[in-house]
């Protein structure tokens, strides 16, 4: 996010030199309302206001003042002031966790908090900024490097300074933070996630969306390969692993091996591809491999549709028709404020006239009408949404970060069937509901890619994040993933009345919907009937052997190795100045026996 005004930073204020002052940090958020009695759940969190008074202000010495400590969710805080700014001309302040010298190794806290010092003449322009942190043993503080400009705080005539007196007031929200690693997703949610490999977040998300088309994993799961096989060096091998896992797992899953049997194993061959191209190599690789098999045809059936594009003479009988298949449709975001607009757009009629007539066969050149029309849509409707785009201007692919909206529901026979041939089946109904919403976070070149799913198209959203998955509403999927701007809601009512806004950076780019009409289908049970045999032996063995890789991890302390060397080893050596030692320590035996066991034992 932007800095909320060019003054702004928010930082733990170690060791902080100037350099690190003009650093933006992420984080600019906004506190909740100190919460009453009776609307505060169990859960909320438990918040506290602390205000300390600082009289003969102009008088305190050293570079650092701490307030008196205060308890809020049961544990200790204080405030950290710089009066003189911390290496900048603004005053620095900081909320700081007061024992955090005695705290056992590993802690960590979360807080919402809220610092301000307070107008004594006019309350309304009490400055006040907010912020959240995780706090832990290597930013035990965060704040505000330049809360206030000193000569603001030091000029009587503002308020803030008054007899010599400043007032500080904080508000501290103590939040339970779900912690990142002991949260289990499959007991959370009953899903895992996917392994990040560095570069590949958007293939994650990809990945994810095809796994929950239930027919789809069947089909891949139903692709003939045998146990002579590498993962590695075969796709529908390394898919059919990866889904299994993805089945059957308790933790996050790798995807190093699919990587390699696309010969894409290092970074730059994520870079030079996007999500759209992922999945047109994924979908013709698998398309080829099926073919001849029982799953043959299965990809073309789930995701292919057909469109016509047409070019008619106006004062001549003559028509052009071309039929084209398309597995996924690239629908524009610029100057559309939703999905409908895209297609209007998709459909929209050309005319060839003046410099650009058509020339038509035995007509010459002739004024025409040109453009697309669909024969048929298909049962998973793929839509790439043009987020990015090269911008002539400034010689550079820009990302469109505008508003955007999609319907849960998306009824694609409207206004009588507008977007379809003349000759389309009509019999068809072409009402599709939202699946799957991949979202791209962060700028065009790099950002965070996730994705929000609904694997039974029930009302429960799940968020898959990589290693992560939780549940998420309807709202988080679909509004909040629009696009556009947001306001900020206003921290100091009446005193500066332009609303912040900023760009909201997350945003949807692609699109998956089921039509209703083959939702039983396509979202049909999978189990371990639908696994060949040789693959359910290969994975279980495979988890059994990590398993046991892991139970020996867990207990290597409680081991030792002990070397015992015999009088033949000795022989081997002496005399035969080979080696500088008595013996050849890699080649006595080795024993590995527990560190608890008594010597006469193992004598």
């Amino acid at each position: 996010q932007q800095q909320q005004e060019d003054e702004e930073m928010l930082v733990p204020h170690q060791e902080l030199s100037t350099a690190d002052a003009a650093q933006p940090m992420e984080v600019v958020a906004q506190t909740e309302p100190t919460n009453t009695a009776e609307s505060q759940a169990p859960e909320d969190p438990q918040t506290s206001r602390f205000t300390w008074t600082i009289e003969n202000f102009t008088r305190v010495s050293g570079k650092k003042h701490y307030s008196d400590v205060f308890v809020v969710g049961g544990f200790k805080w204080r405030v950290l002031i710089f009066p003189k700014g911390n290496n900048v001309d603004h005053l620095s302040m900081y909320l700081d966790v007061a024992d955090s010298g005695n705290l056992p190794y590993g802690w960590s806290r979360y807080a919402q908090f809220s610092l301000a010092i307070v107008n004594q003449i006019h309350q309304k322009y009490t400055a006040r900024k907010d912020t959240q942190h995780q706090f832990n043993a290597r930013e035990s503080d965060w704040g505000f490097t330049s809360f206030m400009p000193l000569s603001e705080l030091y000029d009587p005539s503002r308020g803030y300074l008054v007899n010599d007196t400043v007032v500080v007031e904080a508000e501290v929200a103590v939040r339970k933070m779900i912690d990142y690693w002991t949260y289990d997703s499959k007991k959370e949610t009953g899903y895992v996630g996917l392994k990040n490999q560095g570069a590949t977040c958007y293939m994650n998300s990809l990945l994810q969306t095809l796994y929950h088309i239930p027919y789809f994993r069947k089909a891949v799961y139903h692709m003939p390969t045998t146990e002579n096989d590498m993962p590695s060096g075969s796709i529908p091998l390394a898919l059919q692993s990866l889904f299994y896992k993805l089945q059957y797992s308790d933790n996050s899953v790798a995807t190093k091996e699919l990587t390699k049997s696309f010969g894409w194993d290092t970074y730059d061959s994520f870079m030079q591809h996007d999500v759209q191209e992922l999945n047109r190599v994924l979908c013709e690789k698998l398309e080829d491999k099926m073919k001849g098999t029982v799953v043959e045809g299965t990809i073309e059936q789930l995701f292919e549709g057909h469109h016509i594009n047409y070019i008619e003479c106006i004062n001549v009988d003559y028509k052009s028709n071309r039929k084209e298949s398309f597995y996924d449709l690239q629908l524009d975001v610029k100057g559309c404020r939703d999905v409908y607009a895209s297609f209007d757009k998709y459909v929209e009629v050309e005319r060839l006239e003046g410099d650009n007539k058509y020339q038509a066969e035995q007509h010459g050149l002739q004024d025409a009408r040109k453009g697309v029309l669909f024969l048929d849509f298909p049962p998973v409707l793929q839509l790439q949404l043009k987020r990015f785009e090269y911008d002539y201007m400034r010689d550079t692919m820009v990302k469109i970060n505008d508003r955007y909206e999609f319907p849960l529901q998306l009824d694609l026979d409207k206004d009588d069937g507008k977007y379809l041939t003349p000759d389309a089946d009509r019999s068809i109904r072409n009402l599709y509901t939202l699946h799957s919403v991949l979202v791209h976070s962060g700028g065009v070149h790099g950002g965070h890619y996730y994705a929000f799913i609904r694997p039974t198209l029930s009302d429960q959203w799940y968020k898959f994040d990589d290693e992560r998955v939780t549940k998420e509403d309807t709202k988080k999927a679909l509004e909040e993933q629009y696009g556009g701007e947001e306001e900020l809601p206003q921290v100091n009512p009446g005193f500066n009345n332009t609303p912040f806004k900023f760009t909201k950076y997350s945003n949807a780019y692609m699109l998956v919907y089921i039509r209703e009409s083959d939702k039983e289908k396509i979202m049909c049970n999978v189990d371990e009937k639908d696994i060949a045999e040789h693959l359910r032996i290969r994975l279980k063995k495979e988890q059994e052997e990590k398993e046991h890789k892991k139970k020996e991890k867990a207990e290597a302390h409680l081991y030792t190795i002990i070397k015992v060397a015999r009088d033949e080893d000795l022989k081997e050596q002496i005399g035969k100045n080979i080696y500088f030692d008595l013996v050849d320590h890699e080649k006595v035996r080795n024993f590995r026996i527990q560190k608890q066991l008594p010597f006469n034992s193992f004598k």
